[in-house]
């Protein structure tokens, strides 16, 4: 459709061919509306009916919602009408006919569970208030990439087939390969190292994560988008510099670029951007804030992990964005560098939205016989991360990075009640289509 013209482009004295799906009919005797919806808006078509061909009327009244359509006609002035012009058509065609049984209202009207939704995505993604979060999850994600860029990372893509889970354990969908068994990769973690010491140095990823948790929650996911980044000669406090500048920057793309998609989704003022130097905890004070908000039933003691319900305590009395430093390196992975005058201290981070952790990082082991024995305290066979860990021998140089959930940092950008409102197709324990 060369001749195409997209309906916020319509102006009064153009005649234009407009092509899109029909959102609404009203038939009021001897006039009647459609409204015709397309990626950039809506637009009016007027019919009057003893003026014009009956064929034309009859096409335009027996169409029903959701419909494709093409409309030719002259564009008028009219105030009244919902974007203040409307068409006075020539020609109406119908390009493909819709059910009029529909699974779900994508004007919005009638309101439809989540599942329903999900099940129906495609019909979904018409409703405005949906299509703008993934406008603005699509500015996220370029925010983003615009800021490593500016930092100096080199843009990679690691495999997400693995011989070996990134840490082990059972949170692994195993997969046969060739005969073989494989596994889908839990993270780029192992990979973005090696590139630390390759000539790249600084790299970043955004890419699909896997797994196998049996979680059943509003805020997990069992196929994920994570946003990595890994950077040689740093250290754990520069990764955490880097990881706010990310936030930020993705803030600042959705409040430049994205001011109609807040409008619609009813946040344009009260979307903020997030405070620079966000506060810095050491996992000791964060347990003890926590216990002295009284919100838990039983008091925290050192070495405990943080459940939801103490995030959120101590979330909402930190009551931004924050950091959570120093944690025990008996809960933290094998490739977390402890501190070199405590070794029960890890260079282990989390950064904290006040509503829950979006971002898990940290200063790694860059010297093979610590590597080694880090992987022999947690129970892991060094020997099947060999590819790994004989790099390590070639001169690796201290390194440090994380990884930040794209689709929580949306889910919380936006005030989302599920995570599932900012991924296209979820995948969970009960959902594996469409």
């Amino acid at each position: 459709m060369d001749d195409r013209t997209y309906t916020a482009d319509a102006a009064p004295g153009d005649t234009v061919t407009v092509a899109g799906w029909v959102h609404e009919i009203r038939d009021l005797g001897g006039i009647a509306f459609l409204i015709l919806r397309d990626t950039t808006g809506k637009i009016q078509v007027k019919f009057e009916k003893d003026e014009m061909d009956d064929d034309l009327v009859e096409t335009a009244l027996d169409v029903h919602r959701e419909s494709v359509i093409t409309v030719s006609g002259d564009v008028e002035k009219e105030e009244r009408a919902p974007t203040g012009v409307e068409i006075t058509p020539e020609t109406i065609e119908v390009i493909a006919e819709a059910d009029p049984e529909l699974p779900l209202d994508p004007s919005g009207k009638v309101d439809a569970e989540l599942s329903t939704r999900l099940d129906n995505r495609t019909l979904d993604l018409r409703k405005d208030e949906v299509k703008a979060i993934f406008e603005i999850r699509a500015e996220t994600l370029r925010a983003v990439r615009e800021h490593f860029r500016s930092v100096g990372s080199t843009e990679i893509n690691t495999p997400k087939i693995v011989a070996t889970g990134t840490e082990g354990g059972t949170e692994l969908f195993p997969i046969t390969y060739f005969g073989e068994e494989a596994f889908m990769n839990q993270s780029p973690q192992l990979f973005k190292q090696l590139m630390v010491g390759s000539g790249l140095e600084r790299v970043f990823e955004i890419g699909p994560i896997f797994r196998a948790e049996e979680h059943n929650t509003p805020r997990h996911l069992n196929e994920a988008t994570s946003i990595d980044f890994e950077s040689a000669f740093i250290d754990h406090t520069e990764a955490m510099d880097v990881c706010e500048g990310v936030v930020r920057a993705a803030y600042e793309g959705v409040a430049e670029n994205c001011a109609d998609e807040l409008e619609t989704l009813g946040l344009a003022e009260e979307f903020e951007l997030p405070e620079t130097d966000f506060p810095r905890l050491s996992y000791e004070e964060a347990i003890e804030r926590i216990n002295a908000t009284g919100e838990l039933d039983e008091q925290l003691v050192w070495g405990d992990d943080l459940s939801t319900e103490a995030e959120r305590a101590l979330g909402e009395e930190v009551g931004s964005h924050y950091f959570i430093t120093d944690w025990p390196s008996e809960i933290k992975p094998f490739y977390i560098k402890d501190h070199d005058d405590d070794e029960q201290l890890s260079t282990g981070f989390d950064m904290m939205h006040p509503r829950l952790e979006l971002v898990s990082g940290g200063q790694r082991e860059h010297r093979h016989e610590r590597l080694i024995e880090g992987f022999e305290q947690q129970g892991l066979e060094p020997e099947a991360f060999e590819y790994y860990t004989k790099m390590f021998k070639y001169g690796m140089p201290p390194h440090a990075g994380w990884g930040l959930g794209a689709e929580r940092l949306v889910m919380t950008m936006l005030g989302l009640e599920n995570i599932r409102e900012a991924v296209l197709f979820p995948r969970d324990r009960q959902r594996l289509s469409p």
